[in-house]
């Protein structure tokens, strides 16, 4: 598979909520970092999805809408490795933030998350 369908399986994984489409597309090497629950590894994927997924639900409920919404997608190729970034919404909730793809030969390398959020007040 080449790297930009890895990319597109990828978000379409994180677009429908399927954690076995996203581990699919994984690199066995790759690594998320999340601000909020840290580094997850492609063996911790499911166990860190299924949590992110009862947080959205404990918000908004159980919803047919599409489970996160992806928009601004710019992609650059260099070296060998796909880079995407993209802004990401959850619909019904006001999670939202960024995100920075990294895609190799095997797969996803990495993700890194921003959440768009106010500083707390001193």
């Amino acid at each position: 598979m080449s790297k930009a369908d890895n990319l597109n399986r990828y978000a379409e994984g994180w677009i429908t909520g399927d954690a076995g489409v996203i581990v699919s597309t994984l690199d066995d090497g790759y690594e998320m970092d999340d601000p909020n629950a840290g580094k997850i590894s492609k063996a911790a994927f499911r166990e860190y999805h299924a949590a992110f997924k009862e947080q959205v639900e404990s918000i908004r409920g159980v919803s047919e809408d599409a489970w996160l919404d992806l928009s601004e997608l710019v992609t650059q190729e260099e070296a060998g490795v796909l880079t995407a970034w993209a802004w990401w919404t959850v619909p019904g909730t006001p999670i939202q933030g960024s995100a920075l793809i990294k895609v190799g030969d095997g797969g996803v390398i990495s993700e890194r998350l921003t959440f768009y959020t106010k500083l707390p007040e001193a």
